[in-house]
This record gives C-alpha cells, structure tokens and sequence, in this order.
C-alpha cells in the first residue's frame, strides 16, 4: 500500500464522544481517511488505526485523555484502501460549562522526517515486544527509553 503525504501548512482536526466515536472530521481528514462524512460520523476513531501502530501507544494516550491532559504521539493511521499516513498528533479533552469531560478532540500535522527516523523503529520495536510479549513487555521498553529521556513521554516526543 502507499504512504500518503499532507502539505506542513495543512491540518486534519477530528472531534470524539467520550467513548471514541467520531463526531466531526474536518475534510482532509475524511480525503486522507477515505471515507466519507456519513460513513465515518458515529464509528469508533479507531477506524483509521493502522494494525502497524503498538497497543502501548494507544494505551497511554486514553490514559492522558481520560486523565483530563493533553497528550502529542506519533500516530500512523491507515485509509479506508489500505494506504497509511503519518502524523503528530496533539489531543486534548473537551470540557461541557461544569468541567467534564464530553469528549476529545484532536489535530494533527505532519511529522518531520527526523522525528520519524526515530519513531518509525522505535514502533517496530514496541510492536514486536508486543507480539512476543504483550503490552507489559512493550511497557518495559518504553519506560527504560523514557526513564534515560527524563521520564516523560511528553517531553520525548516534543524533543525531536
């Protein structure tokens, strides 16, 4: 399958309820997505997680989210045809006038090629400690990298 590329100057936004199911998509989105806005209103965002990406990412971004924070990872996503694309992504709750959360919201831009020189085999990395060992064992390497990085993940991902 092919890789799709965006312009720097562009960005793709997508909003969800709290359970994940997307309640917008702005229209590079959907075009990158291969959907079309009544296919993909009310389908879990999941729908673009390409099956390349390690469960250990998804993990703590929900865990940032739920937690009321803003989370940015390296996310690739895959198209409705099989085709994928890379971004970073920022996500950030949304918060209804009394302070909870109804839902996320997320915009994304391309990645730099430096960032994915690193990112790309560190995902390769994760996901086949996932294959053979689970998301503890993808946990492992994850926080021994974090841990050397300063124990953030927030600041390793906005350090490149």
């Amino acid at each position: 399958m092919a890789e799709l590329t965006f312009l720097d100057s562009e960005i793709i936004v997508s909003k969800t309820d709290i359970k994940g199911r997307i309640t917008y998509g702005n229209e590079l989105f959907m075009k990158l997505a291969g959907y079309t806005e009544a296919e993909i209103l009310g389908k879990p965002h999941n729908i673009v997680r390409h099956p390349d990406m390690p469960c250990i990412i998804f993990k703590l971004l929900w865990d940032y989210i739920q937690a009321g924070k803003e989370i940015n990872a390296y996310v690739m996503n895959k198209s409705k045809n099989g085709d994928y694309y890379w971004v970073l992504a920022n996500v950030t709750p949304s918060y209804d006038a009394n302070g909870k959360i109804v839902g996320y919201y997320s915009v994304r831009r391309k990645p730099s090629e430096q960032a994915l020189n690193i990112i790309k085999p560190l995902y390769k990395q994760l996901l086949s400690a996932e294959k053979s060992g689970g998301m503890d064992a993808s946990l492992k390497i994850l926080s021994t990298l974090l841990e050397k990085q300063g124990g953030r993940y927030d600041k390793f991902i906005l350090s490149f």
